[in-house]
C-alpha cells in the first residue's frame, strides 16, 4: 500500500517540478503595442445596436450590426428568457434555450432560376 501511495505524490510531484525547470531567467516586459493600421480604427460600426421593446408584460431585445437583425432575446413576464437566432440571411429563425447550440444543417445553393 505504501508503494502505491509513493508512486502516487511522485507522478503528482513530477509535473510541478518540470514546470518550475522551464521557466526562462532573461524575461523583458513586452513594448506597447501599435497602432492598428491605416484604415482600421476603433469605430463603434462593429459593436451591436440593441433595441429594447415592450409588446404586452414581455420585453423583447433586438441585436443588429450594420443595420441587419440577426439575434432577438425575448423575456417572458413568468418564464425563462430564450433567444432566436438566424442561421443564415435567407433562412427562418432558430430557438436557443440552453447551452447547447442548435444542430445548424449545411446547406448550398445548387440551382438558381
Amino acid at each position: 500500500m505504501r508503494y502505491i501511495q509513493a508512486l502516487l505524490i511522485l507522478a503528482l510531484a513530477a509535473p510541478v517540478a518540470v514546470f518550475a525547470a522551464d521557466k526562462p531567467t532573461n524575461l523583458e516586459p513586452l513594448e506597447d503595442l501599435p497602432p492598428p493600421p491605416a484604415g482600421l480604427s476603433a469605430d463603434d460600426s462593429v459593436e451591436p445596436q440593441i433595441t429594447i421593446t415592450k409588446k404586452g408584460d414581455d420585453k423583447v431585445e433586438e441585436y443588429r450590426i450594420h443595420g441587419e437583425l440577426y439575434m432577438m432575446k425575448i423575456t417572458p413576464s413568468h418564464g425563462v428568457p430564450y433567444y432566436l437566432m438566424k442561421e443564415d440571411e435567407n433562412s427562418a429563425w432558430s430557438r436557443l434555450d440552453g447551452p447547447t447550440p442548435p444542430m445548424i444543417i449545411p446547406k448550398w445553393v445548387l440551382f438558381t432560376f
